[in-house]
């Protein structure tokens, strides 16, 4: 989804150009505790920056029985890794790779280049600020997988959250030093459905004080969260941002109810709706204002763009893009190459896995999505977690419309009104503290912020991380 290369000063550049190659010295003091993690240690990764942290990657089984393993790829945060807390990140899909996108389009430290010939520094990296931890779940997405096939018949939100959940009991094995670490949950667009249900998991499982988890909170982007709430804001967005005519709104208006059980019953609804995410395949619905891929790339293994949708579902659409449709291509041509499959300890290098940034099959066949997860919300809340939601408000797709419908329908007491919060003197965007929940916009970003804001992300996810709000001044 990177477009273009971060502008950098020359001291900055100069900087990177210095810093030396991970090695022990920069190592942490728990390298002793962690060592069943010590065979996961990446080195010689294919165009990878010089840096100062460790990062491991490799499989975790979650099921014995039928070979189901989970890949993952965790990064040390820059300094003081032993003092810092511990965030997991999920996307959704259902179907797409944390790995491909999260952890090397937005807030990774290494940002896949053009053309898949390597890795550039990110200097707005979130491990700047924690250890990052980004997990390819379900099996089929990414890397993971199962040797029984039947587990592919059966995947949904709740076998997600659940072997999920498993995968980190597994992980902290590896790493004994983060087991009782300050942990987040964070994640976008349908891990806004992945997040809140791991964490539900999390927070029953640990009436159980020999499975606790020291989880804090969860940070959820552009997050898919009412099914209704969500396709009426896709709709009203569209046609307030002149993507559709007055005269579809008017039907959708007056033929759609997305709060009902049979809403695609309705054939004028069905076709006003179509004729919605018709206008959407001429430009990215990720992106309102910016340029779609037209490619004649080699790599070119997918569509510029490509609509997701099961026809007469209750289901968001789902497409694949983003700020640069193009990088899927270059992010899929790296991540099979033989040598980075070697280092990330996932082939011998030639026997090699096909890795996909997004899995269409496991879309097609989802069997188990919920309609809404306002009640874990409440859930959440009542048990004093900190839940913080933010959303790009160029994002057609999961749009801000649907973010405010959804926080609405829970009826929250407002804590801080309306107004602007502020980066480096200028709106980044607009919040609103609800009694238990904090709301943000950020100002010109699509459904993947840290790809369109990076430098304002990281500030506003170290105010997440400080329990903080986002200065409201300048």
């Amino acid at each position: 989804m990177w477009r273009t290369i971060f502008s950098l000063p020359l001291l900055v550049i100069a900087f990177l150009l210095l810093e030396p190659t991970a090695d022990a010295r920069h190592f942490s003091n728990d390298k002793k505790s962690n060592a069943l993690g010590t065979k996961d240690l990446v080195i010689n990764l294919p165009g990878q920056p010089r840096v100062n942290f460790r990062h491991y990657a490799g499989y975790v089984t979650v099921d014995e029985k039928n070979g189901r393993s989970l890949f993952y790829w965790f990064y040390e945060a820059e300094t003081l890794p032993d003092e810092k807390p511990l965030v997991l990140w999920l996307n959704g899909g259902p179907g797409c790779s944390s790995v491909g996108y999260g952890a090397t389009q937005e807030i990774g430290p290494f940002l896949v280049e053009a053309g898949g010939r390597g890795l550039k520094f990110n200097p707005y990296s979130w491990n700047r600020e924690a250890n990052l931890l980004f997990l390819e779940s379900p099996v089929g997405v990414g890397y993971s997988y199962s040797k029984t096939s039947t587990d592919y018949d059966n995947l949904g939100d709740n076998f997600t959250a659940h072997d999920a959940y498993a995968f980190l009991h597994k992980w902290f094995l590896k790493f004994p030093s983060y087991r009782k670490r300050i942990f987040y949950i964070a994640g976008e667009s349908y891990a806004g459905k992945y997040v809140p249900e791991l964490a539900e998991v999390v927070h029953d499982k640990n009436a159980d004080p020999s499975l606790f988890i020291n989880l804090k909170g969860i940070l959820l982007g552009n997050p898919e969260t009412s099914d209704a709430d969500d396709w009426k804001g896709l709709v009203d967005y569209a046609w307030s941002h002149a993507v559709v005519s007055d005269e579809t709104h008017k039907t959708i208006k007056e033929s759609c109810d997305f709060y009902s059980n049979d809403t695609w019953s309705n054939v004028d609804c069905s076709d006003a709706v179509d004729e919605v995410l018709k206008q959407y395949k001429e430009i990215d619905i990720y992106s309102l204002y910016t340029s779609v891929c037209i490619g004649n790339s080699a790599l070119s293994e997918v569509k510029s763009l490509q609509i997701m949708v099961k026809s007469g579902s209750s289901m968001m659409p789902r497409i694949l893009g983003g700020y640069d449709p193009c990088l899927d291509n270059y992010t899929s041509y790296y991540y099979n190459r033989a040598d980075v499959q070697k280092a990330l300890h996932v082939s011998d290098g030639h026997r090699l896995r096909n890795w996909k940034i997004c899995n269409m099959t496991i879309f097609d066949g989802w069997s188990d999505s919920k309609e809404s997860i306002l009640p874990i919300y409440k859930k959440l809340i009542a048990a004093g977690l900190r839940i913080w939601v933010y959303s790009g408000d160029t994002d057609g797709r999961v749009p801000v419309l649907s973010t405010r419908y959804s926080l609405s329908s829970l009826g929250l007491r407002i804590t801080r009104p309306w107004m602007p919060w502020y980066h480096q003197k200028q709106v980044g965007g607009w919040l609103q503290e609800y009694e238990g929940l904090t709301f943000a916009t950020f100002r010109g970003a699509g459904h993947a912020v840290p790809t369109f804001k990076p430098s304002e992300s990281l500030a506003f996810f170290s105010s997440f991380l400080s329990g903080e709000t986002p200065p409201v001044q300048r």
